[in-house]
C-alpha cells in the first residue's frame, strides 16, 4: 500500500504546473469517537498546514446522499487550499505532521478519499 502512495506523489509532483490545488477529503469516521478525535487533529493540523502556505477552507458534516450507491455517503469532507503540490507534498514529510497530526488523523478514520482538485480552465 505504501508504495501505490509513493507512486501516486511522485506522480502527482512530476505533473506539477505550479498552479493552486484544493485537496477534497472525504471523510469516514471510526464509530468509537472518530469524530472526536479528527477534531483533535485539526486543532493541531491548522498552525502546521498553514506554515506551508496553505489554509482549511471547509469543514462539512455529510448529509444523507442524495444520488449515491450503498456505501459511497460520507461523514464529512474538508476543502484544503495548498498554493501548490510541492507544498502539499512538503506538509506530508514534515515531522511535526507525521509525528503530532497524522496518527490523529489514522485514530480518527476508518476510511478516506484523497481527491486533488485545480480550477477548471474555460
Amino acid at each position: 500500500m505504501l508504495t501505490l502512495i509513493e507512486n501516486a506523489l511522485e506522480n502527482f509532483l512530476d505533473e506539477d504546473d505550479g498552479q493552486a490545488v484544493v485537496m477534497l477529503n472525504l471523510l469516514r469516521f471510526r464509530e468509537d469517537g472518530g469524530r472526536e478525535r479528527y477534531m483533535e487533529y485539526l486543532a493541531i493540523a491548522t498552525p502546521i498546514v498553514a506554515r506551508f502556505g496553505a489554509e482549511i477552507v471547509y469543514v462539512g458534516n455529510g448529509l444523507p446522499a442524495l444520488s449515491a450507491e450503498p456505501g459511497q455517503a460520507w461523514d464529512a469532507v474538508a476543502l484544503v487550499r495548498y498554493p501548490n503540490r510541492r507544498a502539499f507534498a512538503d506538509l506530508a514529510m514534515d515531522a511535526d505532521y507525521r509525528d503530532k497530526a497524522a496518527p490523529l488523523r489514522e485514530a480518527a478514520l476508518a476510511e478516506a478519499v484523497l481527491q486533488p482538485l485545480q480550477t477548471a480552465s474555460s
